[in-house]
């Protein structure tokens, strides 16, 4: 019999790694593809047409911040169920919920045709598709990182981060061969749902994780141990509950330190795409292919910085991060309005790549604040915290801003008051560690 702390075959480690990519990459392309049809055409068809097109837009945004808003509690529940009884389950169920939301989404009627009850259902529905994600990435990020070799978390926990920009490519390659395929009436009237339609995949997906992916290596020997200490013990407190109650401080310091990477990351893969082609007058292809652009920049940066957390440490870089995306904010408005492709593409480009720093080391560093048995709720409950109070109104208060100001440098200083938000909690989050370690590792009296 194989012991739970042996080494998984090579091949074994790599698949879960690429699985858990995958399943990362596939969730967030469901969730994204939400986030370009709201600043595209959602305004358009599911909303009053009386309205003005900024209160349109804004309406159109904040069923998008339901998504965030679903999350926190998608990783209470999902935490709760992976802390007790494994990730693997909790990821075929959150797969299963993304793909089948996100598909019905691109089967709902229009405003034309039902009124009100158009919002009302795309809110229930990006509220289920929020709720799934909330628990996808502490599933697939644990998969990947309790499966990893010694001394390669941050390389294994990179591969569920570039989950994210490959969604982010995913969804605006959809958008484009929809929208290119044919004329704009067309695309308004039934092309948009062609994208959500394509989910249905991501229940394929779900269905070969659950028959062919292995339980997370360090869950199984957790279990085993505790097994073995206490065969009859009574069922364990909730790991919610627990981790709450004991490491609560550092859930809203991880929660602070995610703000920047998530406020800044959607402000330029989000509003930016409608504040390019409504405000700049620049074309969707240029958009979106500037975003796609720097979606693939972001890829390799983001396995680059996580390895190199590896070796050397993952707090420095990760307050690098802030400091370079606060300093670029100011620069990536400047060079974005000058409207060549060059300027697009290089500023979203070196946003993205400064938001890497951040994010590529994330997943590692969250992981090791909290003991296995409390992991999942630990990491999921800050990440999604961070999401909450940084991505989820992003768009909206960009808009908000611009539209108060009429310039883009107040856009650029809520960005860098995030990135300055993010480095004061990521320092007290190491500080917080670091004496968490000595008081550990102090002899007894």
């Amino acid at each position: 019999m194989t012991s739970p702390n042996a080494t998984p075959a090579r091949g074994s480690t790599a698949r879960l790694a690429m699985t858990s990519a995958v399943a990362a990459g596939v969730e967030w392309y469901d969730f994204f593809v939400y986030g370009t049809a709201a600043a595209l055409v959602f305004p358009h068809i599911f909303f009053s047409p009386e309205l003005s097109p900024l209160v349109a837009q804004l309406a159109a945004f904040s069923t998008f911040a339901v998504g965030f808003i679903a999350r926190p509690l998608g990783g209470v529940v999902f935490g709760h169920f992976g802390d007790l009884y494994g990730r693997k389950a909790t990821l075929v169920a959150a797969l299963m919920i993304m793909g089948v939301s996100t598909l019905l989404v691109g089967l709902l009627p229009t405003y034309e045709s039902v009124g009100m009850w158009a919002p009302l259902m795309l809110i229930v529905l990006r509220f289920a598709q929020g709720f799934a994600v909330g628990g996808q990435w502490g599933a697939a990020a644990l998969i990947a990182i309790e499966n990893a070799p010694e001394g390669r978390r941050g390389l294994f926990g990179s591969f569920v981060q570039i989950g994210v920009p490959c969604g982010v490519i995913l969804a605006n390659v959809a958008f484009i061969l929809s929208n290119g395929l044919m004329d704009r009436a067309a695309f308004e009237a039934w092309g948009w749902r062609i994208p959500f339609l394509l989910s249905i995949v991501v229940v394929g997906l779900a269905l070969f994780v659950h028959t062919r992916i292995q339980e997370s290596r360090e869950f199984v020997a957790a279990a085993a141990k505790r097994k073995a200490a206490a065969p009859s013990q009574a069922p364990r407190r909730s790991p919610i509950l627990q981790v709450i109650a004991s490491s609560w401080r550092r859930i809203l310091l991880a929660g602070g330190a995610f703000i920047a990477s998530n406020a800044c990351f959607y402000v330029i893969i989000t509003w930016v795409i409608s504040y390019g082609t409504t405000e700049l007058w620049l074309s969707r292809e240029l958009m979106l292919g500037g975003v796609m652009f720097g979606s693939l920049c972001m890829i390799p940066a983001l396995i680059l910085v996580a390895s190199a957390s590896d070796r050397f440490g993952r707090y420095g870089l990760f307050r690098l991060g802030c400091i370079t995306t606060g300093l670029w904010s100011f620069a990536f408005f400047p060079l974005l309005e000058t409207g060549a492709p060059a300027g697009v593409g290089a500023a979203i480009a070196v946003g993205l790549c400064c938001v890497a720093m951040m994010y590529g080391p994330q997943a590692a560093l969250f992981a090791e604040l909290f003991s296995t048995e409390v992991r999942y709720s630990g990491a999921s409950l800050g990440y999604q915290v961070g999401v909450l109070l940084g991505g989820g109104f992003a768009p909206m208060i960009a808009t908000a801003l611009f539209a108060a100001s009429g310039s883009s440098m107040t856009v650029a200083a809520y960005m860098a008051a995030t990135c300055f938000i993010s480095l004061v909690c990521v320092s007290w989050l190491h500080v917080h560690r670091k004496a968490g370690e000595a008081l550990a590792a102090a002899p007894a009296p």
